[in-house]
């Protein structure tokens, strides 16, 4: 009787041991799990953060002109310092070359009435036709050539209110010419050709022409005297007319673009 109580004491210790086991592996897993300090802690995962870091690929600083430039912008802005635009070149126009001539020179009376210099040669470019460039005009101006029908699609004539210039400003039609193909135009002045001149000012003064047969337009101003770079800036020769000769290229239903 002693025995067998004995058994069923050692039997409910067994099973009450085997009540208390974990029910699977993942229980006993977090049961073995030593909690890790606070401070362990976040010294782990900063260790962490910095091994991660390490395996990323490598983001350059941002270097070149594009930084120079935003650095430049921001020393000016914190000097204060207003941001000066660079100076128009002011160089004195060089002398004319050649003496005057009737098959050089340029005028501006009204739309209906004006000379231009063009390439005399077909297919000649305008930076080759500076050497020999011919005068054309409007049919009944007295030229010895005048432009073909339709040549001139659109012109406006203005004149400065203190008399220093007159100009003409248009777009032409480049197929009724015959430019070299995809010609970007060039620029006659007082240089070229040689013995170039415009009526308005005289031989010697001032005067700048630009053809630019692929915008499909042109200008020419002639000022009254010598060397006036501030009116007919003979160094804006590759800016295009709309800068060397600011004015009218539009004409509602024509427009040089």
């Amino acid at each position: 009787m002693f025995l067998s109580f004995n058994l069923f004491i050692i039997l409910a210790h067994v099973m009450l041991a085997d009540a208390r086991r974990p029910a699977n592996g993942y229980q006993d897993l977090m049961a073995n799990t030593t909690t890790i300090p606070a401070g362990q802690r976040h010294n782990e995962t900063l260790a962490t953060r910095t091994s991660l870091q390490k395996n990323k690929p490598h983001r350059s600083h941002k270097t070149g002109t594009k930084k120079v430039a935003r650095v430049q912008r921001r020393s000016r802005s914190a000097s204060g310092n207003p941001v000066r635009l660079p100076r128009a070149n002011a160089a004195p126009t060089p002398q004319p070359t050649g003496p005057s001539s009737v098959s050089t020179t340029v005028h501006i009376t009204s739309v209906t009435d004006f000379a231009l210099l063009l390439p005399s040669r077909d297919g000649e470019l305008i930076s080759e036709a500076e050497s020999d460039a011919t005068t054309y005009c409007t049919d009944g101006s007295g030229c010895q050539a005048t432009f073909p029908a339709g040549f001139i699609t659109g012109a406006i004539v203005s004149q400065a209110s203190d008399g220093s210039y007159v100009q003409i400003t248009g777009c032409l039609d480049p197929s009724k010419f015959h430019f070299a193909q995809n010609d970007a135009g060039g620029q006659m002045d007082v240089r070229f050709p040689n013995g170039a001149k415009c009526t308005f000012g005289g031989y010697g003064a001032s005067f700048i022409e630009q053809i630019e047969p692929s915008a499909n337009r042109f200008c020419l101003r002639c000022c009254a005297s010598e060397n006036d770079q501030v009116n007919c800036n003979s160094h804006n020769d590759e800016a295009g007319c709309p800068v060397a000769v600011p004015g009218t290229y539009d004409f509602g239903g024509v427009s040089c673009s």
